[in-house]
């Protein structure tokens, strides 16, 4: 299932452009994702979340969100939150996009945005730092408060709105388990988990996110 959403982003770049709804964008997305292969989707029966513009600074519930009808404009900003499922094995992918001078910017060194630019290349960083620092005896907590750290002392904040990173690959949504203080949980006691940092620049007006799913083989961590 990871790799059906992973299709599906590189599906859907090629169709996103000016004038495009969001609306169209999801319903693109969730479509993909069945004929991958998906029997249904684990969040709140919602395939893809997307937002733009300064809507991705949101984070909401899958209880409460709704897809904008809004179009894609000639330079703009797009995160798309993917969540397919089949026989409860999920997939869960995020990936930020932008569009200037109506074409999505593929490299992120291309990105004329100077905050734009910044912000996708501050993701990258923090999962390089994730992949640097995180062993199977590290806790969901320790990894919280380390990465929190670091977005803090580069001028970031953490947008979640429950304030977490990631979470457990579970059966359910509900039996996830979550990166956040209190969680004394080692990394490697859970077979999969995600690191899903959601942030902005502390003065931006931008959002930013990047999700992979990772687990530990032989002790060193590695991206499913």
């Amino acid at each position: 299932m990871q790799q059906t959403a992973k299709n599906t982003i590189e599906y859907i770049i090629n169709y996103i452009r000016p004038g495009v709804n969001l609306l169209d964008i999801r319903n693109l997305c969730e479509e993909k994702m069945l004929s991958l292969g998906a029997d249904s989707f684990w969040y709140y029966n919602i395939g893809a979340f997307v937002f733009s513009g300064k809507d991705t600074v949101l984070s909401v519930s899958g209880r409460e969100y709704k897809t904008a009808d809004k179009m894609i404009e000639n330079n703009d900003i797009i995160t798309i939150d993917l969540s397919p499922q089949c026989n409860y094995i999920w997939g869960d992918y995020a990936r930020t996009v932008v569009i200037e001078n109506r074409k999505v910017v593929k490299n992120i060194e291309n990105i004329c945005n100077t905050e734009w630019k910044d912000g996708l290349l501050m993701e990258e960083n923090l999962h390089r730092i994730l992949q640097q620092i995180a062993s199977p005896e590290t806790t969901f907590e320790e990894l919280f408060f380390y990465i929190n750290k670091i977005i803090a002392e580069n001028g970031y904040e953490n947008l979640d709105y429950l304030g977490n990173l990631g979470h457990s690959i579970e059966k359910t949504k509900d039996e996830r388990i979550y990166i956040e203080k209190g969680n004394k949980t080692k990394l490697g006691n859970v077979e999969f988990f995600t690191f899903e940092p959601h942030i902005k620049k502390c003065n931006g007006t931008f959002g930013y996110k990047k999700e992979n799913i990772y687990y530990f083989k032989e002790n060193q961590l590695v991206e499913l």
